[in-house]
This record gives structure tokens, sequence and C-alpha cells, in this order.
């Protein structure tokens, strides 16, 4: 009888107590994102009206010294996760993200379609991410067994990078941006379910991923569309 009262008592409650924690952390999460597009856009914007060019050297030397940064950032968030000096980090870093996007938003620019784009291309990652984090919010298909085969294709995507800065080709270039929109799309459904499924229970960790995933769908994205669909007239 005590087993019983347990299993239908106790037990019941400890379930709904997890369920209502793990929402919270979700709900966290999605309140932090929309609050990092914010410095997203004014560090796009300052890069953009200010004329942001903190890497001028060479493409290699650049993208070390952007990977050093970055990675300082998120070792620094994760360090503090714990403490509104994370949530503070994240967003400094979001601010340093949009920076970063002014040298490729000054290209889409240039076009004459260029602000059509831009609202294209967020409106496509909008658009991915509404998909995907519903699909990895009511779907009972476990796709953490995804983690190490999107993991091994940054390091592809990574390297093709790397490979193309000496390469210069726009063909290499599209596919490697072509993938890393599949890439990162799959990666909502990972970092999404891990917080609905308990796996991830910090909300700042949450959000720095699914953040990571949406920049990196929209970069790559706009990328694209500016290659195929800018209009120089």
């Amino acid at each position: 009888m005590n087993q019983d009262f347990q299993r239908f008592g106790y037990g019941g409650m400890r379930d709904v107590t997890t369920v209502q924690m793990r929402n919270k952390v979700l709900r966290n999460t999605y309140w932090l994102l929309a609050l990092s597009m914010l410095p997203t856009i004014a560090g796009a914007w300052l890069g953009l009206n200010y004329g942001f060019a903190l890497f001028a050297g060479s493409p290699m030397v650049s993208m070390i010294a952007f990977l050093a940064i970055a990675f300082g950032f998120m070792f620094a968030i994760e360090r503090f996760k714990n403490s509104g000096v994370g949530v503070a980090l994240l967003l400094g870093f979001t601010f340093f993200m949009g920076l970063m996007l002014t040298r490729l938003l000054s290209f889409v620019l240039g076009f004459s379609n260029g602000a059509s784009l831009i609202m294209l291309a967020f409106g496509g990652t909008a658009a991915i991410f509404g998909v995907m984090a519903t699909v990895a919010t009511v779907s009972k298909r476990d796709f953490s067994g995804l983690g190490k085969w999107l993991f091994m294709g940054v390091i592809v995507i990574l390297l093709a990078s790397v490979a193309n800065i000496w390469l210069q080709l726009p063909a290499l270039m599209l596919t490697v941006s072509v993938i890393a929109i599949a890439i990162f799309s799959a990666y909502i459904l990972f970092d999404v379910q891990r917080v609905v499924n308990g796996g991830e229970t910090n909300y700042v960790t949450a959000t720095l991923a699914i953040y990571l995933d949406l920049y990196n769908i929209f970069t790559n994205l706009l990328a694209i569309l500016g290659v195929l669909g800018g209009n120089r007239n």
C-alpha cells in the first residue's frame, strides 16, 4: 500500500515538479535568446555605421583571432553560467558577434535589394527555428544520437572553410553554406530537446548553444542569398 502511495502520490508530484522545472528552463532560454538579439543588432548597427574592422590582416590571422576571442567568451560564459555574470558575458558575446556581421552585411547591402535579402534571411532563419523547435518539443523521437555526427559535420565545415581561404572557390563556399544550414538546423533539434528532456538544466548554456545555431543559419543563408540573389542594378 505504501508503494502504491509513492507510485501514485509522491512519484506523481515529483514528475510534475520535474516537468515544471524543464519548462521553466526552456522558457528562460527563449526569453534570454530574444534578449540576446538586441546586442547583436546593436553590434551590427555600430559596425555598419562606424566602419568596424577588427581584423584587417590576412584571412587566416583574422580567423584565428576571431576563434580565440569567441572561444574565450564561451569559456567564460560556461565558467560563470550560474550567476548574473554569465548572462552579462553572454550579452557581451552576442554584441561581439553582431560586430562580426559587419563585413557580410556590408557586402549584401552593396546590392540594390540588399535590405530585402537581409529580411529574407532573417525570416528564413526564424521559420527554420520555429519548425525545428516545435519538432524537438512535441516529437517522441530521441535526437540525442545526432550529437556526435553533427560535431563531426562542424569539423568538416571548419576545415573546408579554412581550405577555401586559399582556394577561393565560389562553388565550395556555396556547398559549405548549404551543409552548414542543414547541420545547424539539426543542432536546433538536438539543443532544444536536451532542455525539454532535462539533459540541459542551465538556461544560459542552452541559450548560448541555440544562439550559435541561429547565428550560423542566418549568416550562411544570407551568404547564399547574396551570391545567388544579389542585384547590382
